[in-house]
């Protein structure tokens, strides 16, 4: 990894790449031009290059990039050459629904522990785990070595589950609740707040004319 910081939208294009790559090789595809990946993933050629260009060289002048290789190397660049040992806090039906998502299983992300504070669900199994109580947040999640929580609490509870996953060494937070949260600057926070996305679209939606017509 460089010693320079990567941007935050260089990380996500490279998640962009590895879609394109793993539906590429499932096609058979054997190698790709950065015009096809640009093609593919709404960007420039130039932008791809740059992208990649970050984390060595890829490929060959005029040969493009072999499929398997790269798809391998972007993988390894995101981490995922190995398996993360992931929590929930909250197991309402978003909860649930984040728990069940077999992608997450795919690239490597392993949920080994979900808490929540209703006592009906506490002791409850989902699939392998079983639901402890979110007071048990810190011990729990340094027992079982967790890396990664996920944060899916009402607005109210979010911070103190931040404040118990970081109290037990967890290194990132995904973060659900809709409220910013206040981390360690040693643990990585990434914010998801699909009522601002869906505010954004309801935005695009209702000024089209007015942008399309400032182009």
């Amino acid at each position: 990894m460089p010693a320079r910081k990567i941007s935050d939208s260089t990380v996500r294009r490279l998640s962009h790449y590895l879609r394109i790559l793993e539906v590429l090789e499932a096609d058979g595809r054997t190698t790709v031009s950065s015009d096809d990946l640009a093609e593919r993933g709404g960007m420039t050629p130039a932008q791809v290059r740059k992208d990649l260009s970050h984390f060595g060289s890829f490929g060959k002048r005029g040969l493009g990039y072999p499929v398997p290789v790269l798809r391998g190397r972007i993988a390894d660049i995101l981490g995922l050459g190995r398996e993360w040992s992931v929590c929930l806090v909250g197991a309402g039906r978003l909860g649930a629904a984040l728990y069940q998502y077999d992608g997450f299983r795919r690239q490597g992300f392993r949920f080994v522990a979900v808490f929540d504070n209703d006592p009906a669900k506490i002791g409850r199994r989902w699939g392998a785990v079983t639901i402890d109580d979110v007071a048990d947040v810190a011990r729990v999640a340094r027992e079982r070595e967790v890396e990664i929580g996920i944060v899916v609490t009402p607005a109210e509870g979010a911070q103190e589950a931040a404040d118990r996953l970081a109290e037990a060494g967890v290194e990132a937070i995904l973060n659900f609740a809709p409220r910013k949260l206040s981390v360690p600057p040693e643990v990585a926070l990434r914010d998801v707040n699909l009522v601002i996305e869906l505010e954004g679209l309801s935005f695009a939606v209702t000024h089209r004319g007015k942008i399309l017509a400032s182009r």
